[in-house]
Order: structure tokens, then sequence, then C-alpha cells
């Protein structure tokens, strides 16, 4: 956004925001480094030796695991530099893969190689989010683009069993506050919202069977 563009006005306090994001931020790392901390004490366990190498194998997946988690979330929510900063689209494309594509989930990606305005990287990183929630038992995610430079648009294909939009999901994208106000869980759609907004771009759900289609236009 400009400088001399206006202010969007948010329905929750900067305070507030910050911290439901740290929220997100902690309850998407503490899985995986409680991982850690229990095959360490496997490990400790002198009467556990032949479960030693069952818990070097947690240690290292669980490791791996909140290392792309940490990864993603510093492009998706953190500053990733400074203020009019372009971040690299293919290194979106990787943190992408880190925290997407496991055994019931693959990513199709098909965005060139570019460099884009921080804002709207971030904003590619929240829909990949929430698109993940559009296929619970998991699928193929293709990520497309529209348009050219900084006015590049997105549109993001979920197909899978069992395909659905999220109650709620939509209004919290648009801005709308659930009755009992923000939590961890609804301020990362409320949060995809704002950076939309901030690119002049609104975000849209369309079902067709078992496919979600999710834009950015």
């Amino acid at each position: 956004m400009s400088a001399d563009a206006p202010r969007i006005p948010l329905a929750v306090s900067a305070l507030d925001l910050g911290a439901l994001l740290c929220s997100r931020v902690c309850h998407d790392v503490i899985s995986p480094v409680g991982a850690i901390v229990n095959g360490l004490e496997v490990l400790e366990d002198e009467n556990a030796a032949d479960m030693r190498d069952v818990a070097l194998d947690l240690i290292a997946k669980s490791a791996r695991q909140a290392s792309a988690r940490l990864q993603f979330t510093r492009l998706a929510f953190g500053a990733a530099g400074s203020a009019g900063a372009r971040l690299d689209t293919g290194d979106a494309e990787q943190v992408v893969r880190g925290v997407i594509e496991d055994q019931r989930t693959s990513l199709e990606w098909t965005l060139p190689r570019v460099l884009l305005p921080k804002n709207r990287v971030k904003l590619l990183l929240n829909l990949v989010l929430l698109a993940g929630t559009t296929v619970p038992r998991g699928g193929v995610i293709r990520v497309t683009g529209a348009g050219e430079g900084d006015d590049v648009t997105f549109a993001l294909v979920s197909t899978g069993q069992s395909a659905r939009i999220p109650q709620g999901i939509e209004a919290l994208a648009k801005g709308t506050l659930p009755e009992g106000g923000l939590d961890a869980h609804s301020v990362q759609p409320f949060y995809a919202g704002l950076l939309a907004r901030d690119c002049s771009l609104s975000i849209g759900f369309t079902q067709d069977g078992d496919t979600v289609t999710l834009t950015a236009a």
C-alpha cells in the first residue's frame, strides 16, 4: 500500500491482532517441539535403550517439521524485510511445500519465479493456508496466477474427498468478526483478508463438488 493510500480500519486492536498472530505461531510449532522433548526424554531413560532408534527418528522428523513451520510463519506472518521490500515467489513455494505437502496433500505450483511486493507474497502464503482448510482429508492444491508484474492475482484450486468451504471463513476474510471475537484459530483468515485489502484485492470462495476455488482478485 502506498504512503498516500487510505489506511484500512481495523475491527480489532493492533495489540490484540499481534498477540493472536503470536498465539497462532505458537500453536503451529508446539506439536513438533513437544515431540522433540518426548524423544529426548526417551533417550535419557536408561530402561528404554531399545527405543533409542525410534526416539532419534522422532527427534529428526519433528525438528524438520518445526523448522519448516517457523520458516513459513516468518514469511506469512512476520515482517520479512523492511517496509516496501519485495519477496521471491520461489522462496514462497519452497516454504509452502515444507508445510503443505505430506502423504495426503500434494501441491501443484504454476506461478513463475518473480519478485513481488512483500504483502502480496504474504497474502499468497495465507491463501495457501486457507486452501488447506478446504480439503480436510487431503487432496491436490493447485496454485495459479493471472496478470503481470505487481498486479498479479491468485487462484487456488483445491480438489479432494469431502472438500468444503469452512463455516465462517468467508466472513472472516471480509473482515467480519465472529460473535465471540477472534481467537488463535480464526485470526488467520481475518489476517488474510487484511492483506488482500492492503493489495486492493478481494478474497472469494466457490465450490463445485469436491473442488473448491479460492481467488484473490
